[in-house]
């Protein structure tokens, strides 16, 4: 694509000198060496350094203004640090917040910013969506360097900047932004971005605020308030969460980070905040996860109402909802939407960016919307028969719906497909996709039931016991007898972790007992479960895959293994970051590789924790839970 008007030549960054002397760092920063930070409509990253280096703007599927952590020349970052002598620097939330606080401590002073977008209650202190920064001295005295240098439309464009003392514009072709700060910026000699240097004593503090064009300058009170008012919207929201359980608190980190990835105005979920980040590095599997899958419906729903959430789930299914009503019959739901509910945008590789650690291409878009995964219909399903068994009954036109999928899957369960991997391969026969076609005529003929729905039920139940009956005679081992990921096949998939979850099968059955052994013999490597070892046509190492672990964790629960669920559970709590967020798959060391942070783990992790911490409950009394 060609550049635009004062684009810098190749996306190169004219001035890289210009980057503040304390944030330059040999080696990238890692994947997971972040916080993340967001108002329910977009999300930045934060690394531990200060350095705000994700962004896109002015939503979570939008392009990019800060994109360094794909691009350390070219991408555009907020730069922040101390001119401290190696600082050891540290990362927490406020409580119940997501309100980040980034600390610097050393021997001659220390001091923390605060980062943090308003929440859409609190946006009235300030007037405009926006990013905040305070910074403050702790201790002594210190002096900064900042550098805020946006680069546009995926860091194809800088903007041409303009600068009155203590405010800046950037402006592009089809975006502008205005920064405002407590002390003088400097614009740079045509490198698109301002820098400050300045200095403070203990307990003062500086700020800086970037948001819309529209976005007036505030005064420190105003700073202060929309700080107050943030994290108190958040704890007011966390305030509703029923669970008191066991790791009450990585639970509720993980509801907090689920959030930041639901947007408020649809109230549809993203799989991760991020795009094109490696699954392994220096190869080409890096995909974009801005797109809400339908896949997650499930997971989405049962993790926030199992945590009181019922608003955000309810939110959660009139999205889906509305999917189902606008869809045509040849093909009643996609893979993937865009977040506001739109088709998914086609994938493209962006060539000017160097990728994260050198991993291209650097891509956009996701061609998997094309696929066909017959998976995504039993999620749906289930997630309806959810949301009428603790929410709100469905209408009569989203029974009609309804009874649409359930043809259409009737019509198609004996297909090939891609698979919930998104294999890009032939479509193959995979019994995860033919299992979840068994849950979603099982969760239609139970709502039928449960609601007195006209439904023809003997007809869907001769399908639904059609496919057990595939299952069981098909898609098991010739020679050990347990169940295998394709007919006629012979090798293991972790996505048959989620049979005993759906109810399947028996968590205790002889044969499902085999094949949780077999996973844990072929697939797991300690704390790591990796989703496949066959070759996928795909270059590069498969990372293990962290949702696999909590799903594994939760299946040895619900086998009454409960001393090893547990200590997978731990094994898996200790592969999240710092700050308690897990990345999409680990590398052999259990660093973080892929999208970060993925919300299908954290969906997965509250799954296992939830039920884990009931089976450990002394009267716990087995009942139905889908």
């Amino acid at each position: 694509m060609a550049e635009r008007a004062g684009a810098v030549g190749n996306g190169a960054d004219a001035h890289p000198a210009e980057r503040p002397r304390s944030a330059r760092r040999i080696p990238p920063r890692s994947i997971g060496d972040r916080g993340i930070i967001g108002d329910l409509e977009t999300a930045a990253l934060v690394a531990r350094d200060g350095t705000i280096d994700y962004l896109c703007w002015p939503s979570l599927d939008s392009p990019t203004i800060f994109a360094d952590l794909l691009d350390d020349e070219k991408g555009g970052a907020f730069w922040l640090a101390p001119r401290l002598a190696d600082p050891r620097r540290l990362q927490l939330y406020l409580p119940d917040t997501n309100v980040l606080v980034t600390r610097w401590m050393a021997e001659e002073g220390s001091a923390e910013v605060i980062d943090l977008m308003p929440h859409p209650d609190a946006v009235g202190t300030l007037g405009a969506r926006c990013l905040l920064r305070r910074v403050t001295v702790t201790q002594g005295t210190v002096g900064f360097d900042a550098r805020c240098a946006p680069r546009f439309d995926y860091a194809r464009e800088v903007p041409r900047v303009e600068g009155e003392d203590r405010s800046a514009r950037f402006a592009g072709a089809d975006l502008a932004l205005r920064l405002h700060a407590s002390m003088p910026l400097v614009v740079g000699d045509g490198a698109g971005g301002v820098t400050a240097d300045f200095t403070l004593a203990a307990g003062d503090s500086a700020w800086f605020v970037l948001g819309d064009d529209s976005l007036a300058r505030p005064d420190a009170a105003s700073i202060e308030a929309a700080i107050a008012a943030t994290a108190q919207a958040w704890r007011h929201w966390l305030g509703h969460a029923s669970y008191k359980g066991r790791w009450r608190e990585q639970v509720l980190r993980s509801a907090l980070a689920l959030k930041l990835l639901t947007s408020a105005r649809h109230g549809s979920i993203a799989a991760a905040a991020t795009f094109a980040l490696p699954e392994a590095t220096g190869a080409g599997r890096n995909w974009d996860y801005r797109a809400t899958w339908i896949r997650d419906a499930s997971f989405t729903v049962y993790a926030f109402m199992r945590l009181g959430f019922v608003d955000e789930a309810e939110h959660f299914r009139r999205w889906a909802g509305e999917r189902v009503m606008h869809a045509d019959r040849e093909h009643p739901i996609r893979v993937m939407y865009a977040i506001d509910g739109s088709e998914a945008a086609d994938e493209r590789e962006l060539d000017h960016l160097a990728g994260h650690a050198g991993s291209r291409p650097v891509r956009i878009g996701n061609a998997a919307h094309g696929q066909t995964q017959l998976d995504i219909f039993g999620e749906l399903l289930d997630s309806t028969y959810l949301s009428n068994k603790y929410g709100a009954a469905i209408s009569h036109a989203g029974w009609q719906h309804v009874r649409g999928i359930v043809d259409f899957v009737i019509a198609h369960w004996q297909e090939p497909d891609a698979g919930i991997w998104e294999m890009r391969g032939p479509p193959r026969h995979f019994l995860h996709s033919r299992v979840m076609c068994w849950v979603a005529l099982d969760r239609a003929i139970r709502l039928a039931k449960k609601r007195s729905l006209p439904a023809p039920l003997v007809a869907w139940a001769e399908a639904r016991d059609a496919i057990v009956a595939d299952v069981w005679a098909h898609f098991r081992h010739p020679a050990h007898g347990y169940f295998v990921q394709e007919r006629g096949g012979t090798a293991l998939d972790a996505a048959l972790l989620m049979m005993p979850l759906v109810r399947f099968v028996s968590s205790t059955d002889p044969v499902w007992l085999k094949t949780l052994d077999a996973i844990g013999a072929q697939l797991r490597d300690d704390g790591l479960v990796y989703r496949y070892r066959d070759d996928d046509g795909l270059e590069g190492g498969e990372g293990a895959f962290t949702t696999c672990t909590f799903w594994y964790a939760e299946c040895l629960a619900r086998a009454g293994r409960l001393d090893e669920a547990q200590l997978m559970l731990e094994k898996g709590i200790a592969y999240g970051n710092h700050l308690g967020l897990f990345a999409e798959e680990l590398d052999r060391r259990g660093a973080a590789l892929g999208n970060f942070p993925q919300a299908l783990t954290h969906l997965a992790f509250i799954s296992a924790a939830y039920f884990l911490d009931r089976r450990l409950d002394p009267g716990y009394r087995p009942n139905w839970q889908p």
